[in-house]
């Protein structure tokens, strides 16, 4: 791997920092490097702005000049009463050279913002880097897809099921994974579960980690009735495309949910939980099932597996229909 991919891979783990509080806004993550030593580091703060190239500039002021500015995304050139164009800012900076992770597909700024900074005699350079559009997946998804990243998360027996009621007594996985379930909670704008979910102990599904409670997600059901106070109903999984301002769906509970999401091909991303016991009972996807997943094996790429105590964790990520 290059500098130049390492140094963007840091600024997009830096990005994380930013999920979910800069919504509507993409996370985005900068960072300054002079002579091989980071000057100053910035992402996008609470509510979008400021944004991550202007929280990292003004961290360097002077030390900017002659730097090395990585960014995840290219810096916006639109015009906004919130503030400068990331692009002026970066013009007027002093900077030797910009490397971007990934360009932006607003039409507002696809483009024009490396012009800009390229007309202001600073090289830019622009890279696929994975790790960027990795980070920026919900606004990606929300300006190519019209919708948002959606990720379905699984915990199931190594015979395929899951727990038939809700509660601490019904809990498969352990501590461990239940906290890893947590944080992706924390980095999600909406979370949503099956409306065969509810009864009268409805599930909290909020963030339960200390410092992490204020990024509780939104709290959806699916549903053809009425959501429950606090709630908001979603009548069919493609009725996703008018969540606004979500970027990253996280879809957790319920068998008839997973599978509906699934049947309709609108998952990006499946977190699957697998705990060392055996329940015997209903298979988590219903008729779908595990073997509905096996049938679609070439869409899905393994991109994580870890141990988490007893239980273990894959991750898959959706393929893209061009990749081999």
């Amino acid at each position: 791997m290059s500098d130049d991919a390492r140094w963007l891979a840091a600024a997009a783990a830096l990005a994380a920092r930013a999920r979910p509080l800069s919504r509507p806004n993409p996370g985005v993550g900068a960072i300054i490097v002079r002579h091989g030593i980071v000057v100053a580091r910035g992402w996008t703060q609470a509510g979008g702005r400021p944004h991550a190239e202007a929280v990292a500039l003004a961290d360097a002021a002077d030390a900017a000049r002659g730097a090395t500015l990585y960014v995840t995304l290219e810096p916006c050139a639109h015009p906004s009463i919130r503030g400068p164009a990331c692009a002026d800012l970066v013009s007027a900076s002093g900077l030797a050279r910009v490397v971007v992770g990934c360009l932006d597909p607003d039409p507002r700024t696809s483009g024009a913002g490396i012009a800009r900074i390229r007309k202001a005699g600073i090289a830019v350079d622009v890279l696929a880097s994975e790790p960027c559009m990795r980070s920026l997946a919900g606004y990606l998804a929300t300006k190519r897809l019209g919708r948002p990243e959606i990720t379905l998360k699984l915990a199931l027996s190594l015979d395929g099921c899951i727990a038939l009621a809700s509660g601490e007594s019904q809990w498969i996985t352990g501590a461990q994974a239940r906290a890893h379930t947590h944080a992706m909670r924390a980095r999600a704008d909406a979370i949503l579960v099956g409306g065969g979910t509810f009864r009268a102990d409805l599930p909290r599904l909020d963030v339960r980690l200390p410092g992490l409670e204020q990024r509780s997600p939104q709290r959806w059901v699916l549903t053809h009735g009425t959501a429950p106070e606090g709630w908001h109903a979603l009548p069919s999984p493609e009725a996703v495309a008018k969540m606004d301002g979500v970027l990253h769906l996280f879809v957790e509970g319920g068998a008839k949910a997973a599978t509906a999401f699934l049947a309709a091909g609108l998952v990006d991303r499946l977190l699957i939980y697998r705990a060392p016991v055996l329940l015997g009972g209903r298979p988590a996807l219903g008729d779908f099932g595990l073997a509905g997943l096996a049938q679609a094996h070439g869409k899905w790429r393994l991109a994580e597996r870890r141990v988490l105590g007893s239980d273990t964790l894959e991750v898959y990520d959706a393929r893209n229909p061009t990749e081999s």
